[in-house]
Parts: structure tokens; C-alpha cells; sequence
């Protein structure tokens, strides 16, 4: 089956996560889309949704469903969001689509945090996707020289600024075997604004789609 199917499986399989007449946290990339798409088609009854982007609010707009902010809708029971990879502890990498820092907010604001995937993105150990580091541009030289220090190899996101006008560094050469305490060390450098590992905070519910259906894994 051919990988946009599995998206679609997954993206249909996340809906029964979602809790009617509820305000969903509704996050960012192709995955997603697939979802928003379902949300539509099937008429779920939604009050709103929190999007983790400009793009996803878009999305959802045109679809008919309504946005509201985080600030106004407190805290959320559900948010659904796709990775760009997953271990076996449900740790990911976000940020592929630039949307980490929003993404990162609302899984933190959220009491369950479904990810929904198709089997490409699970691995053995986190890093062979670049991870993504959003920065205050004029931070951008000084966190690169300090995530060299780390043993990566920076490069910036050339012609891409995120929603909240700042810029990416892409983080190639990592493996990853301590996400946690990573997470915390690139975040205490100054003008990180953060980055894209979900470890201390990791997903709760996993949904893999493959040829062979969708499996679930919780943590």
C-alpha cells in the first residue's frame, strides 16, 4: 500500500480519540491534513480546534471547523499530532514542518497526546531525521557553535522563517540515545526558543499504520 494510504488509514484510525463537542489540539504536517480531511468528511462535532499552525488553521477553516487560541480554550483532552520519527518509547522527533515550538505548547497543554504515524517512522534509536531547533535569529551562529560542542552538525533552514518569526538549524550527525537529558541541554542554551524532541513530555498513545493495518501502542 502505498504510503499516502497508510497516512490516510492512521489519520482515520485517530478518530476514535477524539471526544465530541470538545476542543481537539490539531498539530501540523501531511498526516495531519489527512486527518483534518476525516474531521470534515465524517462531520465529528467539534466546538473547535487549537491548531499548532498557520497552515493547519487554514486548513481546518476551509473545512469548517472553527479555531480558537490555546489561551481561550485551556486545557485540552485530546491533541493529535503526526512525528517525523518515534522509538519504541513513544520519545519522537517534530519539527520537520517548523511547527515545533506551537506543537511542543499544545502536547504540553494537553491531557493525552496521540501521534499518529506510518511504520517509515519508527526507529531504533532517535536521529537519523535532523533534529530541529527553532532559534532567535540573532542566536542563529552562537547555538550552532554550541550544538557543534554537542557533537551535531548544524545547518540553517535557509529562506524559511517559522509562524512566530524565527529561524530553524537542523541538526544532522546525532544518535540520540539520551533524549531526555538532550531535550533539556539544548533548551537551557541561550536563544533556543526550543527544540524539536518530545521526550520529557513523549506521546502517549502511538498509532502505526503499515500494509497490515494499525497497531497501537500506549506508554
Amino acid at each position: 500500500m502505498p504510503q499516502d494510504q497508510n497516512k490516510i488509514r492512521v489519520a482515520e484510525a485517530a478518530l476514535n480519540y477524539i471526544e465530541e463537542d470538545s476542543v481537539l489540539g490539531v498539530g501540523t504536517g501531511s498526516t495531519v491534513n489527512h486527518l483534518i480531511d476525516a474531521i470534515a468528511r465524517e462531520r465529528v462535532r467539534l466546538d473547535a480546534a487549537v491548531s499548532s499552525s498557520e497552515e493547519s488553521t487554514r486548513r481546518l477553516k476551509e473545512r469548517g471547523i472553527a479555531v480558537t487560541d490555546l489561551n481561550s480554550a485551556g486545557q485540552l483532552s485530546v491533541y493529535i499530532d503526526g512525528a517525523d520519527e518515534t522509538d519504541a518509547h513513544l520519545r519522537l522527533i517534530k519539527g520537520g514542518g517548523g511547527a515545533l515550538t506551537r506543537e511542543k505548547i499544545i502536547a504540553a497543554a494537553s491531557t493525552q497526546f496521540v501521534c499518529i504515524v506510518d511504520e517509515s517512522k519508527v526507529v531504533d534509536v532517535l536521529g537519523s531525521f535532523p533534529l530541529p531547533v527553532e532559534v532567535v535569529p540573532m542566536a542563529r551562529s552562537y547555538v550552532a557553535r554550541q550544538l557543534v560542542g554537542l557533537g551535531g552538525r548544524p545547518e540553517w533552514r535557509a529562506d524559511f522563517t517559522t509562524d512566530n518569526g524565527n529561524a530553524i538549524l537542523d541538526v544532522y550527525n546525532l544518535d540520540i540515545t539520551d533524549p531526555v537529558t538532550l531535550e533539556s541541554t539544548i533548551n537551557q542554551i541561550a536563544g533556543v526558543v526550543t527544540v524539536g524532541l518530545f521526550a520529557r513530555r513523549p506521546a502517549d498513545v502511538l498509532l502505526i499504520a503499515s500494509d497490515g493495518g494499525v497497531k497501537t501502542k500506549r506508554r
